[in-house]
């Protein structure tokens, strides 16, 4: 995965316009215009695209961490000149808050079905032994997970309601409006349901 890509997953779950985009990536110390994240946004065989370095990245996912936790007091974190899938996966994590039942019900949702400590290795500091890399599967779907969940749940959805269509007639007896049925097949439907 590229860091472009992760950039723009996250801009789409998450509904962000190019504003808040910069706003992120300012909060987490670095100065992006516009016409950058036009280029970071691109797609990838686009040849306007402009790579989006790992500190940039690092910096924009500073900026996410302080916009969902709140920016902690005192001097704010560097962003790292490096990244792998270990520590964008472990950013997103603090981020979101997300506990590790949290993160296997995400994988699940989109069919990646991994243990605890599977998933715990992935947080082991560099030098443990236990630790293992993260694949750029287990990451794109976790990012796909997290655009299922966090992206549905800004759209207010009411699943619809199982009805009969019927016809109203609407006639007006002392200025108030009264319903009159006229479909015999949905009064008989209403009293099956009833039953």
């Amino acid at each position: 995965m590229t860091n472009n890509d992760i950039l723009r997953r996250l801009r789409y779950s998450f509904s962000f316009d190019d504003n808040k985009v910069m706003e992120l990536f300012a909060s987490g110390g670095f100065k992006a215009n516009r016409t950058q994240i036009s280029a970071w946004l691109k797609k990838d065989d686009d040849p306007a695209c402009k790579e989006l370095e790992d500190v940039k990245l690092a910096a924009f996912l500073n900026g996410f961490i302080n916009e969902k936790r709140g920016k902690k007091d005192g001097p704010q974190p560097k962003p790292e000149t490096e990244l792998n899938n270990n520590l964008i996966f472990m950013k997103l994590r603090i981020a979101l808050n997300l506990k590790d039942d949290d993160i296997l019900a995400i994988l699940k949702s989109v069919g990646l079905v991994i243990g605890k400590p599977e998933l715990s290795a992935f947080f082991r500091r560099y030098d443990h032994k236990n630790r293992r890399h993260c694949k750029d599967q287990v990451l794109r779907n976790f990012l796909h997970g997290v655009q299922i969940k966090y992206h549905s749940e800004k759209k207010v959805v009411t699943p619809p309601k199982k009805t009969v269509a019927m016809k109203e007639k609407t006639t007006v007896v002392k200025d108030r409006p009264t319903l009159k049925w006229a479909s015999a097949i949905a009064l008989k439907n209403s009293s099956k349901n009833n039953k």
